[in-house]
């Protein structure tokens, strides 16, 4: 039973020393966006809450109806509410998205949005910091040859990267309205 408790305890201590070591990862995330100009996404010089979106531009249509959403909530709101968000899309396809065709994807749902891509060993740091799940998925007979399947969600972040919470896909922007309006001061 001693054992047992013993390795109970080093495994959850494992896990609590690596979601601390990922929830202070701010330094090494290098992102690139529009001109493929350096992103800071955690700046605490920034004030704004992040939104963001990991999907990739050949999504066909989870990722399209999501910016709808998300370009939907920032229509309904004023200037003053939009001030205090950064709404910002990350490729998880950093292989075919290029910082500038990521930027120019997500200004085709709202010029608000930056649209960023990074290597993959920084995709994957942020997907596994907010538990995003994605692979690849390859497909036969498809010029595309591959897609990325991914789980869908907006992440709110404070200026440090801590998640506040999280939206999941919506065909209405709504809850992402409500969660704009709840944070909003």
């Amino acid at each position: 039973m001693k054992k047992f408790l013993l390795i109970i305890a080093i495994v959850f201590s494992g896990f609590t020393l690596k979601q601390l070591y990922l929830a202070n990862v701010t330094d090494d995330v290098s992102l690139y966006g529009e001109s493929n100009n350096a992103i800071t996404l955690f700046d605490l010089n920034d004030p704004r809450i992040r939104i963001v979106y990991f999907g990739f531009t050949h999504c066909p249509d989870v990722c399209p109806t999501s910016l709808a959403m998300l370009s939907g909530a920032f229509n309904q709101l004023d200037d003053t509410t939009l001030s205090q968000f950064r709404p910002v899309f990350i490729t998880l396809d950093p292989q075919r998205d290029s910082p500038e065709h990521a930027a120019e994807y997500a200004h085709y749902f709202h010029k608000k949005i930056e649209g960023s891509s990074g290597s993959l060993q920084t995709v994957n740091m942020l997907a596994e910091r907010y538990d995003v799940t994605f692979h690849k998925t390859e497909l036969k007979n498809s010029a595309l040859e591959y897609t990325i399947d991914h789980s869908s969600y907006f992440y709110f972040l404070k200026p440090d990267g801590t998640l506040i919470t999280k939206v999941p896909h919506s065909v209405t922007p709504d809850p992402i309205v409500r969660a704009m309006l709840s944070l909003s001061q």
